[in-house]
């Protein structure tokens, strides 16, 4: 019993201290690995000594089509072959240094690749703008913003305690490129094809251009021998109200709300049980819910420029499995409501009628792997 109890809050240390925030869509989250303290696995986590490492590697995928205003769908987007499609890989590289057997500290890096293709941004979406309706592709790769952070255990976890918590602060670095280009086509007046190169949508720039810094929570509960409840929360606050990206370069005036891209505040919560499964050491189960998106307004600076503001409540269901010094685990987190709320720049219509959309996915793939050194 014991080392079955060793295995379940093992787990516990691995689904909630290792999860990934990043929008499934539009809505412009940045790709982020949460890695605090680390993902400490098996025996490894109760015998822990001062100066340990651990490697963390986290991969994410989404596609997103499905419009949404407020949190009705747009079906007509989809009937009529008009929907913006995202695709995103992201690879998210950690390191953790346990400081003691409470304290850790962890960098992380995120490496992007999307795709994003739509009508609208190119020819346009209606039958005499674009009569053959051509959509076109837009793309962008490389690293995203770099994240450094440390996290506290309140209770020693070598004590076996049946509830602990964590807390952790952080600081978001903006090394991604927040105004990646691409080729967008047009047609001229004698419906000839010609290029703009110009910023690529938020939803799919590499970094936002703000310096941030992040709170966050977890920990977990034991309920029975096995079964376990855990949670955990992160809220990214970035002060900087727009960075220097102009959305338009070709346009002959400048929007002062909308004219440039937002650095948006973004946050991340899941709740849920663990069950490990004694047939099979080291497995375990859970299923629990996710919440994951940015507010219409930030908590510190303004919130000026343009953003898709909104969420994506999730139910996830995910397998751990540890051995030794290595564990992995696998979740898909299938969307249960989506909301595109309205923006900053939609609050200033004086009718109170305008409300944009974004794009959401109906479900995204995580799976991660650590180990120990």
């Amino acid at each position: 019993m014991k080392t079955f109890y060793r295995f379940s809050m093992a787990f516990l240390c691995l689904s909630i201290l290792y999860y990934q925030a990043s929008a499934q869509g539009c809505v412009a989250v940045r790709h982020m690995g949460c890695a605090v303290p680390g993902n400490a696995t098996s025996a490894d986590f109760f015998k822990q000594r001062t100066g340990q490492w651990q490697v963390n590697m986290g991969y994410r995928y989404f596609r997103s089509f499905r419009h949404f205003k407020g949190d009705v769908e747009q079906k007509e987007r989809l009937e009529q072959n008009t929907e913006v499609i995202n695709l995103s890989h992201a690879l998210d590289l950690g390191v953790t240094y346990l400081a003691t057997p409470r304290l850790s500290f962890s960098v992380n890096l995120p490496i992007q690749y999307n795709d994003r293709s739509s009508l609208y941004e190119h020819y346009g979406n209606s039958l005499t703008a674009n009569p053959e309706q051509k959509r076109f592709h837009t793309y962008s790769q490389g690293i995203g913003d770099v994240r450094i952070s440390g996290s506290y255990w309140l209770v020693n976890p070598a004590k076996l305690s049946k509830a602990n918590l964590a807390l952790g602060v952080g600081v978001k670095l903006p090394t991604g490129n927040p105004g990646v280009t691409g080729d967008f086509h047009k047609l001229d007046k004698e419906k000839r094809d010609y290029i703009v190169n110009k910023p690529v949508d938020q939803s799919i720039q590499l970094g936002d251009g703000g310096v941030g810094f992040s709170v966050e929570g977890q920990g977990y509960a034991q309920l029975t021998g096995g079964l376990t409840a855990y949670f955990s929360g992160y809220y990214l606050f970035n002060p900087r109200e727009t960075n220097n990206v102009l959305r338009s370069p070709e346009a002959t005036t400048i929007d002062l709300v909308t004219g440039y891209f937002s650095v948006a505040d973004q946050f991340a919560a899941r709740v849920g049980l663990s069950q490990s499964i004694s047939l099979i050491p080291g497995l375990a189960v859970m299923l629990g819910g996710r919440v994951e998106g940015i507010p219409s307004s930030d908590v510190f600076g303004g919130s000026k420029g343009f953003r898709r503001p909104g969420y994506i409540v999730a139910v996830e269901p995910g397998l751990a499995y540890m051995r030794g010094k290595f564990s992995a685990t696998a979740t898909v987190p299938v969307a249960l409501y989506r909301n595109r709320i309205k923006s900053y720049s939609d609050k200033l219509d004086p009718l109170g009628v305008r409300h944009g959309d974004a794009a959401f996915a109906d479900y995204s793939v995580s799976v991660s792997l650590s180990r120990w050194f």
